[in-house]
């Protein structure tokens, strides 16, 4: 049994170097002599610095490239270009020890000392049984669920991030970022929330599916080092955690807000966006606010409003400030070599006075933002072009909701018109539809559940997966990782609006858990560090996090469809689309599904569109695209084919562009 991955069909188990235990505790007992002789003549020496510092800080733009996960990374400094060592947690050296072995030798001990302390603290032997238990009761669970039917869970395998935040890139790559950890014992409160200084830090990565499942499928690509305004003077990658984020027409993703640390969270200016191309980082210049827990909304026009979040005073400041991004007198970035770097935000005119952080945003088919609040008596509808305010109605069930899930419903050739929201009452399994401005009750899941994530599928039916009793509270008890393990369950919402559970996954995943649909049409399911600290195999290693792939029941359906070469990926609205395919006469069905990106259940750049096939030729498809912006923004999608039996074909990525091939202006096309 490998400790990075798990019993799963197919595959074999990656290689992997001795656990960092054994190798550290080898050190120090070869070292042990050296070190206690250096002791006295070494007595004043001055502490080493366990952490070195690079690139720029404060407004300057500046751009972070990969690294290499852990297991990849090679000694000594890179050369410019290069692949650097992925970054770990800092500790405190002993100066004694750094003196007599050298720094890296006494970083070594140092971190020895440090897993022990943790081991100690929440046993490794508690880690592994709860996992082997966890991974037991699934299986048995799992026995009654036909996967023709209900689809199964497929793989578990370590990752070395906790997926606080995730996005399916362009690439065909996904993005997972969060922060350097404080804390290994589950009890305790792992993130640097409250945490002011250099361990108030982020990190990210990239997991390449085509890579396989083992620690060489991911590379470490660290955000931009900044030095904070916290008054410490200690520059860090930045920590852009519990931000918001949604993706450009150029297939960027552009985060907004993070973590200054303290008073309970609060907001950092931060202004970044990631470059798939490229696999860097930029900066642009600081919002005008802090937040923490913003949300953010790509628009008709291309360009991002940021809304919410508790501002750089602390927990309990909410900000009704709007902002746009770019501002209104910079061009929308369109091309792969349109680089935001160095841009600004502005204000939008009208304010969002939310009272509860990370409202789910929406862009419909009439071009409007729909921000729904998690108070029943905050939705209103914001016009991008005139810039305003108005109230929607009450959401019917009359009580605030925790964080929970909320997806546009798909609705055909013109874009969806309809939001359901979901999740987010523990008590109400009830689910809640807004369309043309009216609330309706609609049928309820099986119980209700916070902190859910729910995917629209190629078929456009909906998958819920995970969820929790409450932040960081799964049934048992704030912290307490043992799960009512209900919340494991997966829930399916046909095309007719009905629910019927699924089979179960193997970690009960809440606060801050995720889930994208990858293009081959699997899905992937992460994210909750509490619950990733307590079942992991291997406490002491750089893989901390965890990943499973769930295979829908439209996968366990026989033969799929061929998408083969897409001619004109990047295409103008109602312009065509020419496919190849060498299953053309069996293809029922052509969609768009925007990728997802996601955190704490908010998922803003969900949708699903039917593409009409206006011909068939031999081998090739002619599609038409959307008849507008506002049906579906600028930006990438994935281009499923699908059969009678609603089996898709592993996606193709299709752009859509302003007609005029140029870069977005500040209107949003009108709806055809």
């Amino acid at each position: 049994m490998s400790r990075r991955n798990l019993p799963a069909s197919g595959g074999q188990p990656p290689t992997r170097r001795a656990p960092a235990s054994r190798r550290m505790l080898s050190a120090i007992a070869a070292c042990a002599v050296s070190a206690v002789t250096a002791t006295t003549v070494l007595a004043t020496a001055v502490p080493v610095a366990a952490y070195s510092h690079h690139g720029d800080h404060g407004d300057t733009p500046s751009a972070t490239r990969a690294e290499v996960a852990p297991g990849e990374a090679q000694s000594g400094e890179a050369k410019p270009g290069e692949a650097k060592p992925a970054q770990v947690k800092p500790v405190e050296v002993n100066p004694d020890e750094a003196a007599a072995l050298g720094k890296e030798h006494a970083e070594e001990h140092a971190r020895t000392r440090m897993a022990l302390g943790a081991v100690g603290e929440y046993p490794q032997s508690t880690r592994t049984e709860r996992l082997n238990a966890l991974a037991s009761s699934q299986a048995a669970a799992n026995i009654g669920f036909d996967a023709a039917e209900f689809g199964r869970f497929r793989e578990y395998f370590q990752s070395p991030d906790f997926a606080a935040h995730i996005a399916m890139l362009p690439t065909g790559k996904v993005l997972l970022f969060s922060f350097e950890r404080i804390e290994s014992n589950p009890q305790k409160e792992p993130a640097p929330t409250d945490t002011i200084g250099k361990e108030n830090a982020g990190r990210a990565f990239l997991w390449d599916p085509a890579k396989g499942t083992g620690p060489t499928a991911f590379t470490k690509v660290t955000p931009p080092v900044v030095n904070m305004p916290d008054g410490k003077n200690e520059p860090r990658p930045a920590p852009f955690f519990c931000a918001g984020h949604s993706f450009l027409p150029n297939g960027m993703l552009g985060v907004f807000g993070g973590n200054l640390g303290g008073n309970g969270g609060t907001g950092a200016k931060l202004s970044l966006v990631f470059d798939p191309w490229q696999e860097v980082w930029y900066q642009n210049k600081d919002m005008t606010v802090g937040r923490w827990y913003p949300s953010v909304v790509t628009g008709a026009d291309g360009r991002q409003l940021i809304m919410s979040g508790q501002s750089e005073l602390g927990w309990g400041t909410p900000t009704p400030i709007v902002e746009r991004f770019p501002a209104k007198n910079t061009p929308v970035p369109f091309l792969k070599t349109d680089k935001p770097q160095g841009y600004a935000v502005d204000r939008f005119k009208a304010d969002a006075p939310f009272k509860w952080d990370y409202p789910h945003l929406f862009s419909l088919r009439d071009g409007k933002i729909y921000g729904l609040g998690r108070a029943p008596d905050q939705q209103w509808l914001f016009d991008i072009n005139s810039e305003t305010r108005t109230d929607l109605p009450a959401r019917p069930d009359g009580m605030k909701r925790n964080y929970g899930s909320a997806v546009p419903l798909p609705a055909g050739f013109k874009g969806p018109d309809s939001v359901l929201v979901l999740g987010g009452n523990r008590d109400d399994p009830n689910t809640y539809q807004l369309v043309g401005g009216k609330w309706t009750t609609e049928k309820p899941r099986a119980f209700g559940r916070t902190q859910d994530d729910t995917l629209i599928l190629p078929d456009a039916s909906l998958l819920t997966v995970n969820g929790a009793f409450d932040i960081r509270d799964y049934g048992n008890g704030d912290k307490n990782p043992n799960a009512d393990l209900k919340y494991r369950q997966t829930e399916m919402r046909d095309q007719n609006g009905n629910w019927r559970l699924g089979p179960v996954q193997r970690l009960p995943r809440g606060y801050h858990s995720n889930a994208v649909v990858l293009p081959d049409g699997r899905i992937m399911v992460t994210g909750d560090e509490l619950q990733q600290l307590a079942n992991d195999p291997d406490i002491t290693d750089d893989m901390n996090g965890s990943i499973e792939i769930y295979e829908p029941a439209y996968l366990q359906q026989g033969g799929r469809p061929n998408l083969g070469i897409v001619f004109n990926p990047s295409v103008g609205y109602n312009d065509k689309i020419t496919v190849s395919s060498s299953t053309a006469n069996d293809v029922t069905r052509a969609v768009l599904l925007a990728p997802t990106t996601a955190t704490h259940s908010v998922n803003t750049s969900q949708r699903h569109l039917d593409l009409r096939i206006k011909s068939r030729s031999g081998n090739f498809l002619e599609l038409q695209a959307p008849p507008s912006a506002a049906a579906a923004p600028p930006g990438y999608y994935m281009l499923f084919l699908l059969n009678e039996e609603g089996v898709p074909s592993t996606a193709g990525w299709v752009q859509l562009k302003p007609t005029s091939g140029g870069q977005t202006g500040g209107q949003a096309d009108a709806v055809n």
